[in-house]
């Protein structure tokens, strides 16, 4: 069951911003255990090593790349990197991402365009380069990760671009979806929500909680119907589903990974 035995996955966001499991991290690695070969990229070429660590020390296979996803050349060039050393790309998971605060007024243009660029450009400069060998294949499996914030807005602390981006994620991959169905290749969107990472003391906590990680993941914990944030691995396990052969008849629709906060509505 579930099981990804000659299946290569390129998963972008590999790697993860301090110790412990970010959802790329997770991802690859789960991916790998599984039987996946794994090329992952990161922003951070020693994040990326870190995760190539764990999966060849679990006796998986695992290549990894520096990369700039917002940059098409660059994107392109590990593309084709990861074709000459495995030959094909049967899976993209596309796990780039960040978050900015600000309104439509107090944003600047600049990081906006940004915002952008991080999370919605990213997956579609992937898509770009990757889908024409999946096309050549007749097989393909997408999950791209958006964010809780595509659906349920925070009266605290307004992220407009992130949560715009956030939901265009969705919109792109129904778009995609619908565009190669008959071509094999299945494209969907994890939704993650308030997830327990390294994300979460290594910038929230200096950022909105003036250093109190305690205080914070209370607060977050709270928030969230179950009475706990989710972990990395509760993401890494819907994305599994998504690409594996069980899955092959859900296209063109979300996962929703949040503990029932979008349910709960803004209560």
């Amino acid at each position: 069951m579930l099981r990804l035995d000659g299946k290569v996955a390129f998963i972008s966001g590999a790697g993860s911003v301090g110790d412990g499991w970010g959802n790329g991290k997770a991802t690859a690695t789960l991916l790998a255990r599984q039987g996946a070969s794994i090329y992952g990229t990161d922003i951070r070429l020693d994040a990326a090593e870190e995760t190539r660590g764990i999966i060849r020390q679990d006796g998986g296979i695992c290549e990894v790349q520096a990369c700039d996803m917002t940059n098409s050349a660059a994107v392109s060039a590990t593309i084709d990197d990861c074709l000459a050393k495995f030959g094909r790309i049967d899976i993209l998971v596309n796990n780039v991402g960040g978050s900015a605060p600000g309104t439509a007024v107090s944003m600047s243009e600049d990081l906006w365009d940004t915002q952008m660029a991080h999370n919605l450009k990213t997956l579609f400069l992937a898509c770009k380069h990757v889908l024409p060998h999946m096309e050549r294949q007749g097989d393909g499996r997408i999950v791209n990760l958006a964010s809780i914030a595509a659906l349920r807005m925070s009266a605290e602390r307004p992220h407009v671009a992130y949560s715009t981006a956030k939901l265009g994620i969705v919109a792109f991959s129904k778009s995609t979806a619908i565009a190669y169905a008959a071509k094999g290749i299945r494209c969907n969107t994890v939704i993650p929500g308030l997830m327990n990472t390294p994300l979460v003391e290594h910038r929230l906590a200096k950022t909105i909680a003036g250093g109190n990680l305690a205080a914070l993941v209370a607060k977050r914990d709270a928030a969230v119907p179950v009475g706990r944030m989710g972990t990395a691995w509760d993401v890494a396990h819907a994305v599994l589903f998504l690409v594996s052969d069980e899955g092959h008849y859900i296209t063109g629709t979300e996962i929703i990974v949040d503990g029932g906060m979008s349910a709960a509505g803004m209560s």
